[in-house]
């Protein structure tokens, strides 16, 4: 597979964002890149394993099996991380929570494998960021009353002056870009060092990078992936109000 996908050890390694080939539509050019294909392939990983449990579970036994242990713990660890965030009245949100963490979590970690982390493009972070904020003023527009959301738009202090309406809406225009933003630097930030290590010492960049890859691919990549869905759950707990 070509370098612009992998990031082999070699001293041609970088951490751009390359155009693999590109398509004519509506008289405007558009480019398939390495980030597309790696998305593509975390995608298809994700589909092949949940197809692989969906025919696991029809057939569960009593004493699971090593798929069936790992469905059971994951769907288990998510549910008692969205429960313990959110409360009961968060049981809605558990596919979505569930969802972005997979997603995140595999990307993030792709770069053991090779592939130029999915998450290290903001064009990938950028729309979760987006769907989080529509879901956050949905879920407010459904459990709080118009009364009550104009009176927090209007806040900190009573009387609800007007006057803090525009530094109100500032803020949460922030909210989907510094959720993006935060995930996408962290990770970028990894892929960069390890493009340099093994482009600046190729030859001596054999065994030890490894333990670079533990940190700044496993390790750090699990932290962001659990605060991105911590601050999302946040979120919608606030917009769900005191009394949903």
């Amino acid at each position: 597979m070509d370098n612009a996908i992998l990031m082999s050890s070699g001293s041609d390694v970088d951490f751009m964002i390359h155009g693999l080939f590109s398509y004519e539509l509506f008289g405007q050019t558009f480019w398939i890149t390495n980030s597309h294909v790696c998305i593509l392939i975390v995608m298809l990983i994700l589909v092949g394993f949940a197809l692989a449990v969906n025919i696991k579970m029809k057939h569960a036994t009593e004493v699971p099996g090593t798929l069936q242990n790992i469905a059971e713990l994951m769907v288990e660890m998510l549910d008692n991380m969205v429960h313990g965030t959110m409360g009961p009245r968060g049981r809605g949100f558990a596919n979505y929570i569930g969802t972005i963490f997979i997603f995140i979590l595999v990307s993030n970690i792709s770069g053991i494998f090779g592939l130029r982390p999915p998450t290290a493009d903001y064009g990938t972070t950028l729309p979760m960021g987006i769907i989080t904020f529509f879901l956050i003023h949905i879920t407010q527009f459904r459990y709080q009353k118009p009364k009550d959301i104009w009176k927090d738009m209007c806040s900190p202090l009573p009387p609800w002056l007007p006057i803090w309406f525009p530094i109100n809406v500032i803020s949460e225009i922030a909210v989907p870009i510094s959720l993006s933003l935060r995930l996408f630097a962290n990770v970028l930030s990894g892929t960069v060092i390890m493009a340099l290590v093994y482009a600046l010492l190729s030859k001596i960049a054999i065994a030890w990078p490894a333990f670079l890859h533990v940190y700044f691919d496993l390790f750090s990549g699990a932290i962001q992936t659990y605060v991105f869905c911590m601050l999302t759950m946040t979120y919608i707990s606030n917009a769900m109000g005191d009394e949903a």
